[in-house]
């Protein structure tokens, strides 16, 4: 089991204002903290050391790109020693954004992105010629409601820091 890194409020407060702007200057944050940016920049690098940040990422709006078809997938293998092959396997399909190994029905939960239901149908059709896939179940996502990263402050806390 991973070892848990202790946060500090001013850890906290550094991740909260990173994670609702990760383009925000050290400098901006540092005022904002009443610390140099010099401090947030040590903070980071200690943050980044231990794994608690593993970097930054660009966000693109798949709809906006062409890809208006979301699903979820429910995997069951054969086997659950099927389990890092198929990982191996359906690493290599791009349309699958993340995949989670699970307890309870499925031994898989896919996320896909896809154009159009013709271009689902034949990324369903290459996870499923996977030899140790029994079978797949698939839920359209008509509508994302929630996408927020985890909460290391009180709202109401995030709320000043952005004020």
């Amino acid at each position: 089991m991973k070892k848990t890194y202790e946060l500090d409020d001013l850890d906290r407060k550094i991740l909260a204002l990173l994670m609702e702007n990760a383009k925000r200057p050290y400098t901006e944050m540092g005022a904002k903290l009443f610390v140099s940016g010099g401090t947030i920049h040590v903070r980071m690098n200690k943050l980044i050391a231990a794994g608690v940040v593993k970097g930054a990422a660009l966000q693109v709006d798949p709809a906006r790109i062409g890809y208006d078809i979301t699903a979820f997938l429910g995997v069951f293998l054969k086997s659950s020693g099927q389990y890092g092959n198929a990982t191996d396997y359906l690493t290599n399909i791009p349309e699958i954004v993340t995949a989670h190994y699970l307890t309870g029905n499925y031994s898989i939960f896919l996320k896909v992105v896809c154009r159009d239901t013709d271009h689902l149908r034949d990324t369903l059709a290459r996870i499923q010629a996977y030899e140790g896939i029994q079978r797949t179940e698939t839920f359209i996502s008509l509508e994302e409601s929630i996408n927020r990263p985890v909460q290391v402050v009180p709202p109401s806390e995030l709320k000043d820091l952005l004020e």
